[in-house]
């Protein structure tokens, strides 16, 4: 789907014009999500995809899962937790705390492109759209916001259509037939009201119709997550640009 008509066309061009690090550049000691991925990608030149969540005190911090434990060992969720608090617990067996998106939008300052996908366990997803709105606030770097909630591009097309918006899709799941036919109407449906920029689509179901067609019309398709060879193959046959992890 195009972009609003009353929104100037965005420039989309940093979004494929190099691949990106999916959580940062981690593995080999390093932990996903954390500052020292981000500067491992920023050394190899590559762009940054990471994950923020809201905080009890309405805090956009980069973390992945709703919960502390697989990442840091410590119980609990981190939507309970004060971003002064989630800074002074360490990353499993790191150096490294859980950072704020100001903070880590400080450290990349504008280097290399960057992919924020925004988590909204629920459907609600406002409070933490304006916190990514509010640190984004003068940022010069080239960015994106994106979501597997289409309110999220709906948020930023509607109250900051200047930061651009991308919809994250994947079809693994159910696979009756009638399960894959209400999916694939959701799938429909979400694009219909996000209305996004970009799509970042599953690998795995690269080679479907709606990214070929959505790539047909001009729309970029970016693709997660490259882990292998053969993913590599299919995404430069049907995407736009990448976002990897080594193995």
């Amino acid at each position: 789907m195009p972009s609003s008509p009353s929104r100037p066309r965005p420039d989309l061009a940093f979004l494929t014009a190099r691949p990106y690090a999916h959580r940062g550049l981690h593995g080999a000691g390093g932990v996903e999500n954390s500052p020292s991925a981000f500067a491992a990608a920023i050394r190899a030149g590559h762009g940054i995809e990471l994950d923020v969540q809201l905080t009890s005190d309405g805090e956009a911090v980069v973390f992945h899962d709703a919960d502390l434990k697989r990442l840091t060992g410590s119980p609990g969720r981190l939507a309970d937790h004060s971003a002064a608090e989630l800074a002074a617990i360490r990353l499993a067996g790191s150096t490294d705390t859980i950072p704020t998106l100001r903070s880590v939008l400080e450290l990349i300052g504008g280097q290399v492109p960057l992919l924020i996908e925004i988590k909204t366990p629920g459907r609600e997803c406002g409070r933490l759209c304006r916190a990514v709105a509010r640190a984004l606030a003068g940022y010069q770097g080239p960015v994106a916001v994106m979501g597997f909630n289409p309110q999220v591009a709906r948020w930023f097309r509607r109250h900051a259509p200047g930061i651009v918006h991308g919809l994250v899709l994947s079809e693994e799941g159910p696979k009756t037939f009638t399960e894959k036919l209400v999916k694939a109407a959701k799938r429909i449906g979400s694009v219909i009201i996000a209305r996004p920029d970009f799509l970042a689509y599953d690998v795995r179901s690269l080679a479907s119709s709606l990214p070929r067609r959505m790539r047909a019309r001009g729309m970029p398709v970016l693709t997660w997550t490259v882990r292998t060879p053969a993913d590599r193959e299919r995404a430069a046959t049907f995407a736009d640009q990448i976002i990897y992890e080594t193995t």
